[in-house]
């Protein structure tokens, strides 16, 4: 029998939950239809053209919305896709070339055997950059797109210009967060009604990660799709695997950030909580609110201090009432402006 590390089974674990079914918000998922005409017909309407690069044998998915200017480079996080950044890329493109790629194993992105490592994520950006021939750009990480970024930022200094973490500036290796995060998204994660068609798919994401407050916007929806792949009953597969996304977390586990050798510039962008605010009774909503409060508080507060202390030239900003997904949702428009500023500073273009 295959011997799997510790961290690997829990990363599979957590996909076998998501996958099989292990409870859901207040113990059923939401009977909310189809927002609007998201559902049937739906067209990707976010002005980028798909293309892909081929790199060591990995076939890469990346979108490009042109824009006139340097490089910007957008990654997103574990279990994400760059779909995800269709809302704020076009606000980008007037002063960048805006580019967004998904991680192997992601959207539609190849998904091999292996490996997922750091530095195969890390060998995959640099092949993509080599691919698209980009010398130096800028980029922006958001949660597990930081860990690439930093990593990247630190091995090629020379290529990079100013970096943004989105959510990002954390160590997620560590065990004050690690242990008790993937506990919730055991306690958190969906009943298998939510796998019977991507209206309910959507029903239990926007409630779980987003926030029912939240507009779900024709970038989420992109999101939501390039994440799953639909069968002919209408039932939903998600992407990655349970393969790998066991994998990246075991990855994510283990990867230890390393801000000393980042020499770029860094703007730190962190929101209040990381669920969405729940003000239920529920065993479920009770959870979250601890989680929150012992774990995501303190963690965070040690994020930035940690971030202020070794990123030689960092800016932090933290934006009250936004959650881990939500942040670069709400206020598109403002949130852009604010990395524009910070991107553009010491530039011709700088306001």
């Amino acid at each position: 029998m295959r011997c799997v590390s510790p961290s690997r089974q829990l990363g599979l674990l957590i996909v076998s939950f998501f996958l099989m079914g292990a409870g859901s918000v207040g113990g059923k998922i939401p009977t909310q239809a189809s927002d609007g005409d998201m559902a049937a017909g739906w067209i990707d309407q976010s002005p980028h053209r798909s293309a892909f690069v081929d790199g060591d044998g990995v076939r890469l998915n990346y979108l490009d919305w042109g824009g006139n200017g340097p490089a910007l480079i957008l990654i997103h996080g574990i279990a994400n896709s760059p779909h995800i950044f269709d809302q704020i890329a076009p606000l980008l493109r007037t002063d960048f070339r805006v580019l967004a790629y998904a991680r192997r194993g992601h959207g539609h992105s190849d998904a091999p055997a292996g490996p997922y490592d750091a530095g195969a994520l890390v060998e995959d950006l640099r092949r993509l950059l080599d691919n698209l021939h980009i010398e130096r750009a800028s980029f922006i990480g958001w949660s597990m797109g930081g860990n690439e970024m930093t990593a990247f930022a630190g091995r090629f200094p020379d290529r990079v210009d100013k970096i943004v973490y989105l959510e990002g500036g954390y160590d997620w290796s560590d065990p004050a967060f690690f242990k008790p995060f993937t506990e919730i998204l055991i306690a958190n994660s969906p009943a298998p009604s939510a796998l019977r068609s991507i209206d309910n798919l959507r029903s239990w994401y926007r409630q779980t990660w987003v926030g029912c407050d939240v507009p779900w916007t024709p970038a989420l929806e992109a999101f939501l799709r390039d994440a799953v792949r639909i069968r002919p009953n209408g039932a939903v597969d998600p992407v990655p695997s349970i393969e790998v996304y066991g994998a990246l977390m075991e990855t994510l586990g283990t990867w230890k950030r390393d801000y000393s050798k980042v020499r770029a510039p860094a703007l730190a962008i962190y929101g209040t909580t990381f669920f969405p605010a729940d003000d239920g009774n529920s065993p479920l909503a009770q959870k979250l609110r601890d989680f929150e409060r012992s774990v995501m508080v303190p963690f965070r507060r040690a994020s930035i201090e940690r971030v202020r202390s070794e990123l030689k030239n960092v800016h932090v900003i933290e934006i009250d009432g936004r959650s881990h997904m939500s942040i670069g949702v709400l206020d598109a428009e403002t949130l852009a402006a604010s990395m524009r500023t910070f991107l553009l500073a010491g530039s011709a273009k700088a306001p």
